[in-house]
């Protein structure tokens, strides 16, 4: 890893958003889209239990599950289906000043109480898994973002368009 990058970690700031309840799909698009126009963002991950696409077992086994917080929600031009319910969301930002407006989207558009801490969640360094499933020369920003349980690598990468 560079200097470069390891000098912005070093600065950057984690926050936590835990709302106290789970989030519909169209709360989470609110949020995410409002937190996708703040300048200084550099990740942003989302968290929460997996919603089963199949019924694993009983007597409906293999059917499949119309699950009402798996919908697809669209942020900036890109559409990704929640494959699991919205219980928090992770944040890395590069300036301070960033902090506060993440704080005030999350008051604006959050109808119920939630917990808005400061701390380090990110994993700086590449473990095992992150080494086995992208390799030795991974970018930074997709470090501790892999899921040791998936067969596949499910990330969606949103990169914000530049205005003209």
């Amino acid at each position: 890893m560079s200097d470069s990058v390891s000098n912005t970690e070093d600065l950057s700031i984690q926050i936590e958003i835990f709302p106290s309840r789970i989030l519909s799909p169209e709360t989470a698009q609110k949020l995410m889209t409002e937190l996708y126009k703040i300048n200084g963002i550099i990740r942003v991950m989302v968290q929460g239990n997996r919603l089963p696409e199949r019924v694993s077992s009983g007597p409906g086994t293999g059917e499949k599950v119309e699950h009402p917080l798996r919908k697809p929600i669209q942020i900036g031009d890109q559409v990704i289906e929640l494959k699991i319910s919205v219980g928090r969301i992770r944040v890395e930002l590069s300036t301070a000043e960033s902090k506060d407006n993440v704080r005030e989207i999350c008051e604006n558009i959050l109808p119920f109480s939630f917990e808005f801490r400061e701390g380090h969640f990110f994993r700086r360094k590449p473990t095992v898994t992150d080494y086995a499933k992208l390799g030795p020369e991974v970018d930074p920003r997709l470090l501790g973002m892999v899921d040791p349980k998936s067969k596949t690598n499910q990330l969606a990468f949103i990169e914000k368009q530049e205005k003209t």
